[in-house]
């Protein structure tokens, strides 16, 4: 089932012009390589490997140019190299510079004397923005005081940029003039409010905008006046795009400066919708179901949209949302092109089905078709987090184990992004709550219905926090499951917030993780209540896991062991020397899910 067609392409990138993009793109074998995709009318659309063909990591930063070369920046703690990929026959690659400073972002740049823009931060904090060159030189524009993010043109010969500034707690967008190196408000709607701006077209003067002035996050508009001198009117925050059940993504805007490309993330699945602001109108365009890459470019030649399906897997599509019919996925003119029609991989289906949870429905991407209840193994797969969600796009793991036989259930339990913020936030200060009700109650009523089928009772799988879950569930419903598999786990929120790095403690703090929560069937401590599981258990870490520190799983081998079970036989901690947070897809990931496949259908540990 591995080819060397890519299955996963993330990362994208589109030039200042919108007639090129770039992304990092894998055959699902734990290697990354860098694409460029011509969007030009009249040429090939499709991807073309650039650079030398050496593996990525999967956090370089691309950098589409309008020639079709990528400019890459790739981090090394404490550096950053830019690269200038070439898109010919050689193959080539070209040092740009070394940058020495804690962050470094590359910015899109719309002018033709040099290849982008750099933001660098350092600790003091500071910003300093520089035009990088064609021969590597990095001219200053400007040094800022403070940490700024960002990036949005306001002028179509890169004069003038917004950025966002942070500031006494609140996010503000300020004007950078690169011509004098000064910095000027932009969006400021009250003192208390965070203003972001989204998105300009910087001929029509149209701008989106991102508030919680409001009273809440909203998205709002204003048009600037023909003469920029002169004051903008009042934002509006019209009622049309505020969809309380959806994630609004605000993606592009159309050539003629009237209408927004606007992505609605509903549960697991993405819709198009266009977004008309001066007419007041919102109207979904025809896709089909998957999930939309929450970037996009609109030229005169249509909209082009990243997009992934369960049996699809991710590529370049393009339409004309006025135009019913008009969708087309770029690059991929069969499901594999160079293989024969027997030797094709047949990439699963999934549907999409109401599991009832601990207090209500439980939306749920199934793989196994209609009977999978009563398939020979059934895997209850919980997803990483705690904000996240499953989403109904192509997974290389997921088919793996739905082409091994396993029917895998995918629950987006409480707590899961894309279903409004209440559902959101249940899990706030509640980490192992109303999500673990969801996933106990979904468990149980699956190991009643298998027992009638004369089957075994569903494994548990999970990543992060979806490992952290499986294990309680494992621990507090150990008569609901077959085998329990997890994949960098951590023990609970406050012993994760002691172990790991600054900003992931920033994080998990955030989201509630520093209260642990507390109930009759005892604390969300891994530690606390492992002695319980009844299950054959595999768990795995990469030793250089910078998100959840490897120490989390050592700790809870030496717990087992100290309560007296048998590595080997009750369980097993398999290390992965080398691999960090992405083990799933790193090196050697075909090893990997095989091996861990082999677990879920035998429970030999």
């Amino acid at each position: 089932m591995v080819t060397t067609r890519p299955l996963r392409r993330i990362s994208w990138s589109f030039a200042a012009d919108g007639g090129h993009a770039a992304c990092l793109a894998t055959p699902g074998d734990g290697t990354w390589r860098v694409e460029s995709w011509s969007l030009r009318p009249g040429r090939a659309s499709g991807a073309i490997p650039v650079g030398t063909g050496a593996p990525e990591r999967l956090h370089t930063q691309l950098l589409a140019l309008p020639d079709g070369r990528v400019l890459a920046c790739r981090h090394e703690p404490g550096r950053h190299e830019l690269a200038l990929l070439e898109a010919d026959d050689a193959g080539s690659e070209r040092h740009v510079t070394t940058v020495r400073l804690p962050g470094l972002r590359l910015l899109p740049y719309p002018g033709t004397d040099a290849l982008a823009l750099a933001l660098g931060a350092d600790t003091t904090p500071s910003t300093t923005v520089w035009l990088v060159r064609e021969d590597g030189r990095l001219d200053p524009v400007a040094e800022l005081s403070g940490l700024y993010s960002g990036g949005v043109w306001l002028d179509p010969d890169g004069h003038r940029l917004a950025l966002d500034e942070v500031r006494g707690g609140r996010v503000k967008t300020v004007a950078l003039d690169l011509g004098t190196a000064t910095v000027r408000p932009f969006l400021e709607l009250t003192d208390d409010s965070n203003d972001r701006l989204l998105l300009a077209d910087p001929v029509g003067g149209l701008l989106v905008i991102a508030s919680n002035a409001p009273g809440s996050d909203r998205l709002g508009w204003i048009r600037l006046p023909a003469d920029r001198t002169q004051a903008p009117g009042r934002v509006r925050f019209p009622e049309v795009v505020h969809v309380p059940d959806a994630q609004v993504r605000p993606i592009a805007i159309a050539p003629d400066g009237r209408r927004v490309a606007v992505q609605l993330d509903r549960g697991a699945i993405s819709r198009l919708a266009v977004w008309t602001p001066e007419e007041g109108e919102l109207v979904e365009a025809a896709t089909p179901d998957g999930c939309l890459g929450a970037v996009g470019r609109w030229t005169e030649q249509g909209l082009r949209i990243p997009f992934s399906a369960p049996d699809r897997p991710s590529c370049l599509a393009r339409l004309d949302p006025s135009r019913p019919g008009s969708w087309r996925q770029d690059g991929e003119p069969g499901p594999f092109v160079g293989f024969d029609d027997a030797d094709r991989p047949q990439w699963r289906p999934a549907h999409l089905e109401l599991l009832v949870g601990g207090t209500g429905p439980v939306e749920s991407i199934v793989y196994g078709g209609p009977d999978w209840r009563c398939a020979e193994h059934v895997l209850l797969a919980l997803h990483g987090g705690p904000a996240a969600a499953w989403r109904f796009e192509f997974d290389p793991l997921l088919q793996r184990l739905a082409a091994a036989g396993i029917a895998v259930v995918a629950p987006n339990q409480r707590g899961s992004t894309g279903y409004g913020a209440r559902f959101a936030r249940e899990l706030h200060g509640a980490w192992g709550g109303p999500d673990l009700a969801d996933v106990t109650a979904i468990g149980r009523t699956l190991a009643a219905e298998r027992a009638a089928f004369g089957r075994a009772p569903a494994a548990l799988f999970g990543v992060s926090y979806g490992a952290y879950l499986a294990l309680l569930a494992a621990s507090l419903a150990p008569g609901a499951w077959s085998r329990c598999l997890a994949v960098a786990p951590f023990l609970s929120g406050p012993r994760l917030i002691a172990e790991a790095s600054l900003p992931i403690r920033a994080l998990m703090t955030r989201l509630g993780g520093d209260t642990e929560y507390v109930d009759d069937q005892g604390p969300r401590d891994v530690l606390a209540v492992c002695e319980r599981i009844a299950v054959p258990l595999l768990f795995v870490h990469g030793d250089r896991d910078d998100t959840i520190p490897v120490g989390q799983s050592r700790a809870l081998r030496h717990t087992l062991l100290a309560r007296g079970r048998v590595e080997g036989a009750d369980f097993r901690y398999l290390e992965l020397p080398g691999l960090g947070h992405e083990a799933l897809a790193g090196d050697g990931a075909p090893d990997l899910h095989a091996h861990l496949t082999g677990f879920l259908q035998t429970g030999r540990v």
